[in-house]
């Protein structure tokens, strides 16, 4: 007597009928007997691990489950993002939806909601998406999922334009003898990140080294009007030891005189920086900005102690753009990319290829030169 095929192959697909702990029937299928063993075997463990994936699975249930089982390995603001898109965007419409009832066309009105959001928001959504329907093409509650080919549509974020050496230096004399002076300093001169700088300590600075230098060890972590400390770094590549500007290194070496905080930018209280302390700093900042006054007189009446404020800039500031000024410079000063990649804690050497890099020697009086070689024979 024949013996019976461990698979029925139906000329495109292995496939085998498997009975679920809930009395229902299930047909799992693969392109080869390798693939659909393997999804055999991740049913049953998932089976056998209470995660209940069945014909009847929403994508309410699935999302809850699939965040549920890889939340440990994410950093808070992933969840968060996470969180924002399945919460938010993806539930409300098809959250009730079994999985196998979703078509394309299903996830696209999801990002056809999202029409009037930007391109950043709307490509978080599609990731939390495409990841969710893999998870339920792995498992085997779908064949293949409705939306691989599903695209973020929205405006892109304007680019960045850096500051100045001229801006620089007006928002480093704008700002010096006050609280914030410091936290522009480790941004134009180190780079370091919002998160970082909060969570830097004097034992991370050593000014007696040959350079100075400073090591990102930590980093804050902000809920909503908290800061946790200490907080993982973002990745792994932004552990670094970044040297220190002789004008960075002197500013340090003064504040470390007078300051009793572990950290060197600290709160108003010496503790760690809050979220708050961060928009007090950049306030101050703010204040400084001649475009940011409807009447100077009535703003002067605010502080009738102490010197008048000399409101001598005319551009926003953001924590970002501090370091994306400090990483611009290193790019023009022709840096190599690995080096620079280092230096800014970067995981993906793309992000700084994308992001800064671009613009490097790409000025007309930088390229006139080879582009009239190329014509002139």
């Amino acid at each position: 007597m024949a013996r019976r095929a461990e698979f029925y192959y139906d000329g495109t697909y292995y496939r085998k009928r498997v009975k679920l702990k809930s009395g229902v029937w299930k047909d799992v299928r693969a392109k080869s007997k390798e693939e659909l063993r393997k999804k055999l075997y991740d049913l049953e463990t998932a089976q056998r691990m209470g995660i209940v994936l069945d014909d009847k699975t929403t994508v309410a249930e699935l999302a809850a489950q699939w965040f549920n089982n890889r939340k440990d390995k994410w950093s808070y603001s992933r969840k968060e993002d996470y969180v924002n898109a399945i919460n938010v965007h993806i539930c409300p419409y098809i959250g009730g939806m079994l999985v196998k009832e979703v078509k394309p066309e299903h996830c696209q009105m999801v990002l056809s909601k999202m029409a009037h959001l930007s391109n950043s928001m709307q490509s978080k959504t599609v990731t939390t998406l495409k990841q969710i329907f893999e998870c339920a093409e792995e498992n085997g509650l779908i064949f293949r999922s409705p939306c691989s080919k599903l695209k973020a549509a929205g405006e892109r974020s304007k680019e960045k334009t850096p500051l100045t050496p001229e801006q620089s230096k007006a928002l480093l004399e704008a700002t010096k003898g006050t609280r914030a002076y410091l936290f522009i300093m480790l941004g134009l001169y180190a780079g370091l990140r919002r998160e970082e700088i909060c969570g830097l300590r004097w034992v991370d600075v050593d000014l007696t080294g040959n350079p100075p230098h400073l090591t990102v060890n930590n980093a804050v972590r902000f809920e909503g009007t908290k800061a946790v400390f200490p907080s993982p770094l973002k990745t792994k590549a932004a552990h670094r030891t970044i040297p220190l500007p002789a004008a960075l290194a002197a500013a340090l070496a003064e504040e470390k005189k007078q300051t009793k905080s572990v950290f060197v930018v600290p709160s108003a209280n010496g503790g760690v920086a809050t979220p708050q302390s961060v928009r007090n700093l950049m306030k101050i900042v703010d204040r400084r900005r001649a475009s940011n006054v409807v009447s100077l007189n009535q703003e002067d009446q605010k502080q009738p102690r102490g010197p008048k404020i000399k409101r001598t800039l005319d551009f926003k500031v953001t924590p970002h753009l501090l370091r994306h000024t400090y990483l611009t410079r290193l790019c023009e000063s022709g840096l190599d990319v690995k080096k620079c990649q280092y230096l800014a804690g970067h995981a993906d050497i793309k992000v700084t290829l994308g992001i800064y890099c671009h613009v490097t020697n790409n000025r007309p009086e930088q390229l006139i030169e080879a582009v009239e070689k190329a014509f002139t024979g």
